[in-house]
């Protein structure tokens, strides 16, 4: 039981005060933050041409009302004859649409005709299911369903949208860091399946962005193990430096157990009506602070928060958002809750709101966590690299933890955590190093040794869906200290010499194995020896007449 909490919900009207001043000295040093610059953008051109589709009683009217100002193509998925218009008109059974703004290509189908297909910059979608489905739509795509206000709302911005137009690049990928796949086997998918844009796919041992399609949500950067994935704008560094210095600002005006109120912009009317009712209003330590959209945060930016002394993290989301990013957060938190615990403070610490009205957005707020942050605020800043963040993070925690642990056990999937080798099996062919994408896993050229630190694996898997024996196991979990730290050997053997030129070419206990595997083999019958030779000389006893050797063979000792 959170005593803590329970005492916090007594109140104290002149502490609430002080919170109060405190959150808007917090809310100052937020804003007083230079704005996020942008870095590298996209650029999309638009001459107007739009795709209108629907049936006739649907689309017509408003392939009419666009027609004045745009040039037109109208699909219609009824055969009615609507006489002669300024534009095309033709007839669909099946349509398809693909693309962005400036960049649609649509086919579609007709009974008895040739299949159609065309190159649009816009597209006003009035069919009864969308053509493309995906949750978050492309620019210049347009779904409004059937409401006539939702109509009315998009042939606006339709008629605005002939031009250039510019969005910044919201991510940066770094390829070495990606553990999606090595020589073909699947390694983490995190970012392909998190995207509500669809705008991240499978391109071999890599992913492939298509920033035309990207909605700059950070979903993929915050699941992202590696940090292969990167938010570009606004920068991790940016949004650390506001909330260091709201937290800070917080705390010199007296302020006690701040919670932050993460939100982006569909959260922002329901804070404001929350913060208008004199009734309820939001709590004193309750710091609303927005982002460009609640996804793009995650574990490395809250614990960060927690170790400049918050209480807690509120993350407010809306039914705008999609379902997915819900689940991935909540997953993060329940991960950075047990690392939390594991330590010895007292939570809870994390509350992911889902809510639809100012109402229920109060009653959540009034039970905002009150979790035991760390006697002593952090100084480092959020770095660009979200690993390097979360190293600084863990280590604050770990040295002012009311109970420090060496190791933390985490749920499974964790993107934290070691990997245990068995020796009997593991023949050291060092196949797991060149699959890993984090230098977790490491060889050492002089012998035959395998080395690992953990601080550096994501858990991708790779290594052990790699692995020709099945000799590596992943074990979630958190650890602290120097262990996190330090080179460990997992597994190490004698390295075997060629019995016939003495050259290194393999571990003794590799060489058993293939003795124990390929003695009955028709190629070896007879001839064991071969196995014990390295691939030269195996070549060139192969070549020779039986039984007559140019160097003696030297017998493994």
């Amino acid at each position: 039981m959170n005593i803590r909490f329970l005492e916090g919900q007594a109140g104290d009207p002149l502490q609430e005060r002080r919170n109060a001043l405190a959150k808007t000295a917090a809310i100052l040093a937020a804003d007083a933050i230079a704005p996020a610059e942008p870095g590298a953008s996209v650029s999309y051109r638009s001459g107007g041409r739009t795709l209108v589709v629907g049936s006739s009683a649907q689309a017509l009217p408003w392939a009419d009302h666009l027609a004045s100002a745009l040039p037109v193509t109208l699909l219609l998925l009824d055969n009615v004859d609507v006489g002669e218009r300024p534009y095309p008109v033709f007839v669909a059974r099946a349509v398809a649409v693909a693309g962005w703004l400036g960049s649609f290509e649509a086919r579609w189908q007709a009974p008895g005709q040739p299949a159609g297909q065309g190159k649009f910059d816009l597209v006003l979608d009035l069919c009864p299911s969308p053509l493309i489905a995906s949750h978050q739509p492309p620019h210049g795509y347009y779904a409004p369903g059937f409401e006539d206000a939702a109509r009315r709302a998009a042939a606006a911005e339709l008629m605005e949208m002939v031009g250039d137009f510019d969005k910044p690049k919201y991510f940066a990928y770094k390829e070495r860091l990606c553990a999606h796949s090595r020589n073909g086997l699947a390694g983490c998918t995190a970012c392909i399946e998190i995207c509500s844009a669809k705008a991240i796919s499978s391109a071999g041992d890599r992913i492939k962005v298509n920033p035309y399609l990207c909605a700059g949500c950070g979903a993929c950067t915050t699941v992202c193990p590696s940090g292969a994935l990167g938010y570009a704008y606004p920068s991790a560094e940016h949004t650390g430096s506001r909330i260091k210095a709201a937290l800070r600002a917080y705390r010199e005006a007296g302020g006690e157990d701040p919670v932050l109120l993460l939100h982006s912009e569909g959260g922002a009317p329901l804070i404001e009506a929350v913060g208008m009712d004199a009734a309820t209003g939001v709590p004193g330590r309750v710091i609303p602070m927005a982002l460009h959209h609640t996804a793009s945060t995650g574990i490395d930016v809250w614990l960060s928060a927690l170790a400049y002394g918050a209480a807690g993290i509120t993350v407010l989301m809306t039914e705008a958002e999609a379902p997915q990013y819900a689940a991935a957060l909540d997953t993060q938190m329940r991960i950075a809750e047990t690392v939390l615990e594991g330590l010895g403070y007292t939570g809870p610490h994390f509350q992911l709101l889902r809510v639809s009205g100012p109402q229920e957005l109060a009653v959540a707020l009034q039970h905002a966590p009150r979790g035991e942050a760390p006697g002593e605020m952090a100084t480092f800043n959020l770095a660009a690299e979200k690993r390097n963040t979360l190293d600084y993070a863990l280590d604050h925690l770990f040295r002012h933890a009311p109970q420090p642990a060496q190791e933390v056990p985490l749920p499974k999937g964790s993107p934290f955590g070691a990997i245990a080798v068995n020796k009997q099996t593991c023949s050291l062919c060092m196949a797991c190093v060149g699959a890993c994408p984090s230098s977790a896993i490491m060889d050492t050229p002089n012998m035959p040794q395998l080395r690992f630190v953990e601080q550096n694996c994501v858990q991708c898997g790779l290594c052990a869906n790699t692995c020709p024996e099945n000799a590596i196991t992943l074990v979630p979990r958190m650890a602290f200290g120097d262990t996190r730290k330090q080179t460990v050997v997992l597994n190490e053997s004698q390295p075997f010499h060629c019995i016939r030129c003495n050259k290194a070419f393999g571990t003794v206990h590799m060489i058993e194995n293939m003795l124990g595997r390929l003695s009955g083999h028709s190629a070896f019958a007879g001839n064991l020896d071969r196995l014990r030779m390295c691939g030269d000389c195996r070549v060139i006893d192969m070549m020779q007449p039986e039984g007559e050797f140019s160097v003696p063979l030297r017998r493994p000792s």
